[in-house]
């Protein structure tokens, strides 16, 4: 079947539009669909520390991020109770970390790969994902309300989060697969100034981390062990205030400031998806998840986008045969696009991947 595109990207949000962005700048043909419309929020700590601010310079986004008025953070802090260390987490590339709302940045994302010259299709949902003679050849789906149609593609990268309907698809195996940690709530407060802080509070069995974000607005949110999580969930405003109060200064600061949000949280999973195949490819927390206490999801995403745009632009451009295995020399947890016959892990997968299109 005759490919229309180069790649197709399932999600266009922090790993899926970077990558369509950086496959058109460099001339290749790219659709980014995804089943929201923009702007939208989603379940994320948005913190984007200084290396991945570095990242959105190198794609010359910096500024943009920065005029949507979000302020910028020159301090972390713990607070361990009876010490806390601070200091500057800052790069000579970037010398500040920001946190924008999912609303603005995943936006600005967006906007960046449309206007590179990818092809961009919201509200569009993915029913069934396309694989012949057991490579993947593209997507079918339909716009809210629309026909169904198919696309296809030499690559199809999921970019849609930890429940891809393409991971689901490809049937990936799974490995240092660990049980979910801890369970948190998160939301945002008016009126509770950080004055460019981050600040984390850890406490025997409980932690919680507060900072700015757009709209002048602080973002507070409260961990507890994963054991506890069924009976935080049962009542999480009465949870998360006496959390809080096990910081007394703190507890003082946020019951003079306004909740101006409901309270979103969850309780995630911890894996390692192969992340390649024939014709797929996943990034982000569609390739691994883990605990978001580092909040170094965003940052780990544009990585993968910078990644697999380099592999699929040697692999279009015929400078690297498609088969060639794509050495990477970041940690093991890293998800890049890559092809290897030879993978150390055993899956705990045991059926044979499907050899025609799957229902998604």
């Amino acid at each position: 079947m005759a490919s229309r595109y180069d790649a197709i990207m399932v999600g266009a949000r922090c790993a899926g539009s970077p990558i369509a962005m950086l496959l058109a700048r460099k001339g290749h043909r790219v659709l980014v669909v995804d089943r929201a419309t923009f702007p939208s929020d989603t379940v994320s700590t948005h913190l984007i520390h200084p290396p991945g601010m570095a990242v959105l310079n190198r794609w010359g986004l910096l500024d943009r991020a920065v005029a949507t008025g979000c302020p910028p953070i020159h301090t972390y802090a713990f607070d361990f109770g009876p010490f806390t260390i601070s200091g500057s987490p800052g790069i000579d590339e970037a010398p500040v970390a920001y946190a924008p709302r999912r609303t603005v940045l995943d936006q600005l994302l967006l906007t960046a790969a449309s206007e590179a010259g990818a092809e961009v299709r919201e509200g569009f949902i993915v029913e069934d994902v396309l694989i012949e003679g057991g490579r993947v050849t593209g997507i079918r789906g339909h716009a809210k309300g629309g026909k169904t149609s198919s696309e296809h593609a030499r690559v199809v990268v999921g970019a849609d989060g930890r429940h891809s309907v393409v991971a689901e698809a490809v049937d990936p195996e799974h490995y240092n697969e660990k049980p979910q940690l801890q369970g948190s709530y998160y939301s945002y407060w008016s009126g509770l100034p950080m004055h460019g802080r981050f600040e984390t509070y850890l406490r025997p069995g409980i932690g919680f981390a507060a900072w700015p974000t757009n709209d002048d607005l602080t973002v507070v949110i409260v961990g507890r062990p994963f054991a506890e999580y069924a009976a935080y969930r049962h009542n999480v405003e009465a949870t998360y205030m006496a959390t809080l109060d096990r910081v007394p200064a703190f507890a003082e600061r946020i019951r003079g400031a306004t909740r101006e949000t409901r309270f979103v949280g969850t309780a995630v999973p911890n894996f390692l998806r192969k992340p390649y195949g024939p014709g797929w490819a996943l990034v982000g927390d569609a390739g691994y998840n883990k605990d978001f206490i580092t909040a170094y999801g965003i940052h780990d995403a544009f990585r993968d986008a910078e990644l697999c745009t380099r592999a699929l632009d040697q692999t279009f451009s015929g400078t690297r045969p498609s088969t060639r295995r794509w050495r990477n020399t970041n940690p093991p947890a890293t998800n890049t696009f890559c092809r290897s016959t030879n993978s150390p892990h055993r899956s705990r997968r045991s059926n044979p991947r499907p050899q025609n299109r799957r229902s998604c």
